[in-house]
């Protein structure tokens, strides 16, 4: 079974992105071998995808995508946000070579990112304020089964979610993700030995364009159905860059995970632990802010499968931080400095050979807001509901 989250970090390195960790004679002719992006175990990518023979330099090149449309209704919308939207979930097309010394990634398109907690963005405008039509692109060179190396627009080590939202459990996004960057530029090194894989990246965090952090992950085999990941990175020095995609805050932060994943037959079971801390450096001062804050996160996330059409996942978090709106700390959560959130989500899906359609409820609760800095227009109601429904094909 594939992993349901990002993390473990090495793992997706070794079943997916690893290059050569499949000897060509060992798969069959008539089935693709294990395709970027990685997908979660209530979603399956469509096991015979288009591909083109290269010659013998590249073999052969697979081409894979989604097409899907998202419809979401909220209750206390932020300012700015409407009740409901119709939208594109994701019009996305991977273009790769196979598996071997020398490979090629691009994965363009338009994507979306329902996030708990945040301002819902529709994919046209979002697009333009993160990454672009072409948010993943990167060359691999791997001399052997144990080693190699990426550069270019790679997806981050940090974290137990994915970018898109066909490779998660749920459409959205949750609470501890939105402190995480999710792609950076840079390059990568990793390494696997036995059941232990490594990896270490020097970025540009959340794709500043200063190639100022560094993220590493280690992950160790416990046996086939448990891995634990242990992820950490943070910027090796300040940075007053504040953006929609690169914000200030979280582009000064280090961030820690610890990571467990278990298979139990039809159950995959994710509890994750998460830190962060936004020092008060330089540029932080320099923006206004005169304290330093962090905060503190856990969240479980578990699917079940009761047939191969039909799955189920539920996701359930909690994250608190530190500081005060007086004292001048930033806001890292919802509801202001020294808020907390809690959050439930549940999410049916259906899938029949590359048709897939989902549902979606989930709960944000908030504590200890400052006036001002929670949902709705006014900024002062603590709680917002979302429906979301999802549905497209895999091909």
């Amino acid at each position: 079974m594939t992993a349901n989250c990002r993390a473990p970090a090495l793992r997706i390195l070794a079943a997916v992105l690893f290059i050569g960790s499949a000897p060509a004679d060992t798969l069959a002719e008539d089935r693709a071998p294990e395709l970027f992006p990685e997908m979660g175990p209530t979603l399956e990518a469509n096991p015979d995808p288009v591909s083109i023979d290269l010659g013998a330099s590249l073999g052969r090149l697979y081409v894979t995508g989604v097409v899907s449309g998202l419809g979401l209704w909220q209750s206390n919308p932020f300012a700015g946000n409407d009740h409901t939207y119709a939208d594109i979930g994701n019009a996305m097309v991977t273009a790769q070579t196979e598996p071997g010394v020398v490979q090629f990634v691009a994965q363009a398109g338009l994507y979306s990112m329902p996030t708990l907690g945040e301002p819902y963005t529709r994919s046209t405008k979002l697009n333009s304020r993160l990454y672009g039509p072409l948010p993943i692109a990167y060359a691999k060179f791997a001399p052997d089964d144990g080693f190699s190396v990426q550069i270019g627009r790679l997806p981050t080590l940090l974290g137990a979610e994915w970018d898109w939202t066909y490779q998660n459990v749920n459409i959205e996004r949750g609470l501890l993700w939105n402190q995480e960057n999710s792609i950076n530029q840079g390059i990568q090194v990793n390494y696997a030995a036995g059941p232990v894989e490594l990896s270490l990246s020097l970025n540009d965090g959340f794709f500043s364009g200063k190639f100022h952090w560094l993220t590493g992950a280690a992950t160790y085999a416990i046996d086939d159905d448990n891995w634990l990941t242990l992820s950490a990175g943070g910027a090796l020095r300040s940075s007053g860059i504040d953006t929609f995609r690169t914000p200030l805050a979280q582009n000064n932060s280090v961030i820690v995970n610890l990571i467990y994943e278990a298979y139990r037959g039809p159950w995959s079971i994710t509890p994750y632990l998460q830190y962060t801390h936004v020092p008060n450096n330089h540029s932080m001062r320099s923006a206004g802010f005169t304290d330093e804050a962090s905060t503190y996160g856990a969240a479980l996330i578990v699917a079940y499968a009761f047939d191969e059409n039909w799955k189920l996942a539920a996701r359930g978090e909690y994250i608190a931080s530190s500081g005060s709106d007086a004292k001048g700390a930033p806001e890292l959560v919802t509801g202001g400095p020294g808020a907390d959130n809690w959050s439930f989500t549940l999410t049916p899906t259906y899938q029949y050979k590359t048709f897939f359609a989902r549902a979606e409820f989930s709960y944000v609760g908030l504590g200890n807001v400052t006036p001002d800095f929670g949902f709705g227009k006014s900024g002062n109601d603590k709680s917002q509901v979302r429906v979301l429904f999802e549905t497209g094909f895999i091909f």
